[in-house]
């Protein structure tokens, strides 16, 4: 993994550190935390870094990258404990229906046709590289389903979505300074922020301009 990109790693483990703060925060106020949050969102993203951070196993780069992975995948599957167990309360199971198999089955399939080599740990990769182009869609389904979201949901997924941005950075970076340029994380990480744009759009124009609090237009 390149500097640039564990640069949007440690973005983004700063930002799931805040999100757990916010979490014990609640606990100690007994608020509805996870009120809003797609729980089969943060499973699939806990599958995405499993399958991409499996050559733990087979490689070592250095300290800092083996660190931030570990400390990456232990902060993942703390966030989807906290939503199923510890505040399984305030999880909305019955608006968070998604069917994600309609995700995981296409994912995997693609991943056996297009990928840069036919081996367990390139095709696991690569399966982690689309899944997380599609792994939002359960959040904002349930954003759509519900009609609105709190606004500690909004922030989330607004910081969430301005990681994949540094990743967009970094690609442009790579391609400029390292003639490097990798076809199937780009237009991955296109298809995604493609999916965040419409969130964007409303984070700003009604969250942030707003009250605080994100709802949807409702049809006439």
């Amino acid at each position: 993994m390149a500097a640039g990109s564990l640069s949007s790693v440690t973005v983004g483990v700063l930002l799931m550190f805040t999100f757990l703060h916010l979490a014990d925060t609640c606990i100690q106020l007994d608020l509805q935390c996870f009120q809003g949050i797609s729980g089969k969102s943060q499973v699939l993203f806990a599958l995405v870094f499993t399958t991409r951070y499996l050559d733990l196993f087979t490689s070592f780069i250095s300290i800092y990258n083996t660190v931030m992975k570990v400390v990456f995948l232990v902060l993942a599957y703390a966030t989807v404990s906290l939503i199923y167990f510890r505040f399984r309360k305030s999880y909305d199971s019955e608006s968070d229906s998604f069917r994600v198999e309609f995700l995981l089955v296409p994912v995997a399939g693609l991943s056996f046709l297009e990928n840069y080599a036919f081996t367990p740990l390139e095709i696991l990769w690569t399966f982690s590289i689309y899944l997380e182009s599609v792994a939002i869609l359960p959040q904002l389904f349930m954003i759509t389903k519900t009609g609105e979201a709190e606004s500690i949901t909004t922030h989330y997924l607004f910081f969430l979505g301005l990681y994949r941005t540094l990743y967009l950075a970094n690609w442009v970076w790579r391609y400029h300074v390292e003639g490097f340029f990798d076809q199937i994380a780009v237009v991955s990480g296109v298809v995604q922020t493609i999916f965040y744009c419409d969130f964007f759009y409303l984070y700003f124009t009604r969250v942030l301009r707003g009250s605080g609090k994100m709802t949807l237009p409702m049809p006439v």
